[in-house]
């Protein structure tokens, strides 16, 4: 039998849950102006630390976005989700009930799962011992809840995958749910992830010593780590003959992407590895170094991260680097949400034609070298053709995705 061809995969919907805005304008608007989401920590007492900023989203009331989930009955990582992926499909145009009795599903990434329900069962077992944690709690903390909220919330009965591959948790979703569409095995797919602030992240970071005096500072001379964010980031892939045929607005089409994992240190970024994800995603989009007009970078603003990361895109695009810039130094890290916020910043340059920019920037590293352009404090005005969105990890997990602007 012959082979069916694969498909070519769009993104039409764009879902944000944010510290910086809900909905894809909001965020958009706020990313191109470099406004920064981070202020001092309200979900928990952060006064035992000395670093108590956070990205939160303060203004999420879900049962203002949510049509069929009973808030009381989900986690905030499952609510984030649902609501990205609502706003998502409301911001495509779709048919809620043709995307329902299609072959749709849903792939969300995450770092800590319902870290915050987890924090809250925590406090209480230490207080009430095991016998007096609250049962609506013990529900919703299973992380699978998360990807399964958006199916409840959207009526889908296809996959409901939950990710946990961390920091690079949305782009293994994205990456995954592109394969499903391109082959045929499904019609639609929300893709993108979601995490929670809390208190056991925040000091894990701070305990590896990798959490930012004050801001993050990626790429900056100065730049001392990481703050902890939050949200939910979505994103409605299907075929491209049907977005046509629907007369649908195509933010971009997924070119490629590409996956692999050094496991060379626990947490330590390994140059040679990523400069091979970043290779091989080219391979797999089928474009070479100088199409790249934009990095996404995956710059979380510690001294490791920022020089491996840089470092590893000049083993690829040699002296001509494509401007870089980070998004996390607006909405923080979002941990399993970030490089899904990552990809609709990509998405939404290729439509509006700009540079998202690094906030934050004082001055560039002189140790990154000659060359590297951050888009300092606001987007730029530019017509980017072909993006490229980094997620690395713990463990060395390293996704790379490919966008490019239909036309």
């Amino acid at each position: 039998m012959p082979e069916t061809p694969w498909r070519r995969v769009v993104v039409t919907g764009l879902g944000a849950v944010s510290p910086v805005g809900i909905g894809v304008r909001d965020f958009a608007d706020s990313v191109r102006a470099g406004r920064v989401g981070i202020e001092p920590v309200r979900s928990f007492d952060a006064s035992p630390f000395p670093s108590r900023q956070a990205a939160e989203v303060h203004d999420f009331a879900p049962a203002d976005i949510l049509h069929h989930l009973d808030p009381d009955r989900w986690g905030r990582s499952a609510l984030f989700a649902a609501a990205a992926s609502r706003l998502a499909v409301q911001d495509s145009g779709i048919d809620p009930e043709l995307l329902s009795a299609g072959r749709s599903g849903s792939i969300m990434g995450t770092t800590s799962g319902e870290s915050a329900v987890g924090q809250s069962l925590g406090g209480q077992w230490v207080i009430r011992g095991l016998k007096g944690l609250e049962p609506r709690l013990v529900g919703q903390l299973p992380a699978g809840r998360i990807a399964q909220a958006v199916n409840a919330e959207l009526g889908l009965d296809g996959d409901a995958q939950t990710i946990p591959t961390a920091c690079s948790a949305s782009n293994y979703a994205l990456g995954h749910a592109f394969d499903m569409v391109r082959s045929g095995e499904a019609d639609f797919m929300l893709a993108g992830g979601a995490d929670a602030v809390n208190r056991l992240t925040h000091a894990g970071f701070y305990a590896l010593g990798a959490m930012a005096h004050d801001l993050p500072r990626p790429f900056d001379a100065g730049r001392t780590g990481i703050v902890t964010g939050e949200g939910g980031a979505s994103l409605l892939l299907e075929p491209l003959d049907h977005a046509l045929e629907r007369g649908a607005r195509i933010y971009a089409e997924v070119l490629g992407y590409a996956a692999n994992c050094d496991a060379s240190h626990m947490v330590h970024p390994d140059a040679a590895s990523i400069a091979a994800c970043i290779r091989a995603a080219h391979r797999n989009a089928g474009i070479t170094p100088d199409e790249i007009d934009y990095i996404c970078a995956h710059g979380t603003g510690t001294p490791t991260n920022d020089s491996t990361e840089v470092q590893a895109v000049r083993q690829v695009f040699g002296d001509r680097l494509p401007p870089i810039s980070s998004i996390k130094s607006m909405l923080g890290h979002t941990m399993g949400a970030a490089s899904g916020f990552g990809a609709i910043a990509c998405c939404k340059a290729l439509e509006q034609g700009f540079l998202p920019p690094t906030a934050n920037l004082v001055e560039i590293d002189p140790e990154l070298g000659q060359g590297v352009d951050c888009v300092p404090v606001r987007g730029r005005d530019a017509r980017p053709r072909i993006v490229q969105n980094h997620g690395f990890a713990f463990g060395g997990n390293n996704v790379i995705t490919v966008f490019g602007r239909y036309s």
